[in-house]
């Protein structure tokens, strides 16, 4: 229940109180255990600021707000504070899958309205919500005399960091769109930045830099400004503004996770309690799950997308996959390359493809039978090759025919170059956008929106960064966003040992992520060796969550390494509760999560190029029970630079909550175990 605090009147006091020459503290806010503080400035030229602090300690140094436009003056000077107000709120919602099944949204808000002294007198609020484990900011532009209509040219949003560190961090802007491994600098030595972006400060605290409900509005970058201050820098649309919008409205929230660790960074709830709650209505039909697909020999060029002799999709090979996927109790077959549209160069140009027109060697009505009568669905693929003003255009029958074969997911790709998007206005006008620009920002929720009607969830590839809206509209279950098992699969550029243990603390803490993990045979294209043990893909299956997650190695390499397919098999994709048990940027994580609707956890560990050996307390088991540990571990010699990469030791024990067990982790390795609960429920 939202209610004013007691603090709130001597804060409103202290707010309205006259501004000297110098920069005065105006108002204050704090977290529910005090722990962070939030302090409100106005400079002699009323221009605001604001700044964290922790355990008493300057967190973020004071650093301005305010609104750059293309047709007005901007909003950052002789601004007072004309109203300020307080509330607090501390309820649960239910999650109808993720990582927890309850999350609790424990915050005190801090509402200011900043008013021009000016002729002009617009108004700018700024509401600031103080959660334990970190702070969030959004600004509104209400409908007033002076602004009905807002062209942003940029926020003066800063994050001026109090102190030095490290960052993780991909460069903003580049032709590949987020498919960048994570650079490691000085916080000093960053470019332009991609959110989420990971610091380390001198003193040890953790802090991420992100956005959380990104709706109608461009997606936020992080420009380093001079030594350790940032400002959000807006991604471009094809016009002048980055944004234009009607005034009433708030921006995405900018969000500041803190925490004393790497680990505790994970643990972190804000980004999804900063989204409104489900707008769908029952969503029972959302089924998180597994699945195979015509897909890995397609990545490592030895089936093709586009018709012909190399052709994948085919109705034999769907087939084949369909038995496999019955076979091994997995309830979903993903096919790409099934409809017209990918003859020729599509690439960055996919107004050819046709969204309910199959391929004449897709038999699109027997296979949804044949997949039906086996008690496995069809996953479809939509690729619109950039051009998604053409894909607007089909949306409504591509769902439909989606829905009439059975198909509860779909995947996306805009798979052109960052910029190259090709928006097509109703008079014909051509223009060229960025993936997280306003418009496809609002596209990729059109789609959503309209899957959603049909009961179709989306897999959005080359997507628009993930702010939590899965929780507002839970039918997007996934997307990708960055570096992929694909990239394993050829013989150039693979990624290095260390990614998984950098995605988990940086990409990850937006929301899930399309990994796309399980090659047991480490192999791509041209025989080119995979960086990662097999435990380690087994691994992945618990660290790098997602609700729907693909068995991407083929069925003839299954076929050869019977012992860990079992765990591929048997490891759910929903859950019911997760801990971060211990970890470091980049370096390695230990995952523990309970499956929903069972009594079993699983628990997964990887590292990266380095042996690494760790103590776990197994202190998240129930107590009074006794559990059998199917653990899955790097074999001996282990190692991702020779071929005892495949070396890997299945082995039982009988465990208990308080024992503690040695994860040991080879270069490049991992570590898988599924605690199986006695005489608990059992959940596959």
């Amino acid at each position: 229940m939202t209610r004013l605090t007691a603090l709130a009147l001597p804060l409103i006091a202290l707010a309205l109180a006259p501004t000297a020459a110098r920069a005065d503290v105006v108002a204050k806010a704090a977290s529910p255990d005090g722990h962070i503080t939030l302090t409100i400035s106005l400079d002699g030229e009323g221009r605001p600021s604001y700044a964290v602090q922790r355990n008493g300690k300057p967190l973020i140094a004071d650093s301005r707000l305010g609104f750059m436009f293309t047709d007005a003056p901007k909003i950052e000077r002789n601004l007072t504070l004309a109203d300020a107000r307080q509330a607090s709120r501390d309820t649960n919602w239910t999650q109808p899958w993720g990582e927890w099944s309850t999350i609790r949204d424990h915050h005190n808000e801090l509402k200011l309205v900043f008013r021009e002294k000016g002729d002009l007198q617009r108004e700018m609020d700024v509401t600031f919500r103080l959660f334990d484990e970190g702070v969030a900011f959004r600004y509104s532009l209400p409908d007033q005399a002076n602004l009905h209509h807002a062209n942003i040219a940029e926020e003066l949003t800063q994050f001026a960091f109090a102190q030095g560190g490290t960052a993780w961090w991909k460069p903003a802007y580049e032709w590949n769109r987020e498919e960048y491994l994570y650079n490691r600098t000085p916080l000093d030595a960053v470019g332009t930045a991609q959110t989420v972006m990971t610091v380390k400060l001198a003193d040890g605290t953790h802090v991420a830099l992100h956005e959380a409900a990104l709706v109608d509005y461009a997606g936020m970058n992080l420009a380093r400004a001079e030594g350790n201050t940032f400002r959000a820098d807006l991604t471009p649309g094809a016009g002048a503004p980055k944004v234009s919008r009607d005034a009433g409205f708030s921006t995405p929230w900018r969000t500041i996770a803190v925490a004393d660790d790497a680990a505790g960074l994970y643990m972190n709830h804000m980004i999804l309690n900063l989204n409104e709650p489900n707008k769908l209505g029952d969503v029972s039909w959302i089924r998180p799950g597994k699945f195979v697909g015509v897909w890995w020999n397609m990545i490592k060029g030895e089936w093709s997308w586009a018709q012909g002799p190399k052709h994948g999709a085919t109705t034999a090979n769907v087939r084949r996959y369909i038995d496999f996927a019955a076979a091994s109790g997995i309830p979903a077959v993903l096919v790409e390359g099934w409809n017209v549209g990918w003859d020729g160069n599509w690439f960055g140009n996919g107004n050819a493809m046709n969204f309910s027109q199959p391929t004449e060697d897709f038999d699109a009505d027997g296979l949804a039978a044949y997949a039906r009568s086996k008690g496995v669905t069809l996953i479809g693929h939509h690729e619109t090759g950039g051009s998604a003003s053409h894909y607007d255009g089909q949306l409504d029958t591509a769902f439909k025919w989606a829905a009439d074969h059975g198909e509860q997911v779909v995947k996306t790709g805009y798979v052109t170059d960052a910029g190259q998007i090709e928006r097509v206005d109703a008079d014909g006008a051509k223009h060229r956008e960025w993936h997280e620009g306003q418009w496809m920002v609002n596209h990729y929720l059109r789609v959503v929106q309209t899957a959603a009607k049909y009961h179709v969830s989306i897999d959005s590839h080359e997507p628009v960064k993930d702010t939590g809206l899965r929780r507002t509209y839970p039918n997007w279950v996934a997307r990708e966003g960055g570096r992929g098992m694909e990239y394993n699969a050829w013989v150039g550029g693979k990624n290095p040992p260390e990614h998984e243990a950098n995605l988990v603390f940086t990409q990850l803490l937006g929301g899930p992520m399309d990994f796309t993990p399980g090659v047991l045979s480490l192999s791509g294209s041209e025989g080119s060796t995979i960086h990662s043990t097999i435990a380690k893909q087994l691994a992945l299956y618990v660290v790098l969550y997602s609700p729907v997650v693909m068995a991407a190695d083929t069925p003839e390499n299954y076929a050869k390494y019977p012992g860990p397919f079992q765990f591929i098999k048997n490891v759910p994709t929903d859950w019911s509760d997760t801990r971060a048990l211990n970890g470091e940027v980049g370096d390695y994580v230990t995952i523990a999560r309970k499956a929903k609707g069972s009594d079993d956890w699983y628990l997964g560990a990887v590292g990266d190029e380095q042996a690494r050996s760790s103590k776990v307390a197994l202190d998240f088991l129930d107590a009074g029970r006794s559990y059998t540990a199917e653990i899955y571990r790097d074999g001996p010699g282990a190692d991702y630079r020779t071929e005892a990469r495949h070396a890997i030791v299945i082995e039982k024990k009988q465990v208990k909550k308080g024992d503690v067990l040695a994860i040991d982790l080879a270069p490049g390795g991992g570590q898988a175990i599924r605690f199986v609960a006695s005489g608990g429920k059992r959940k596959r």
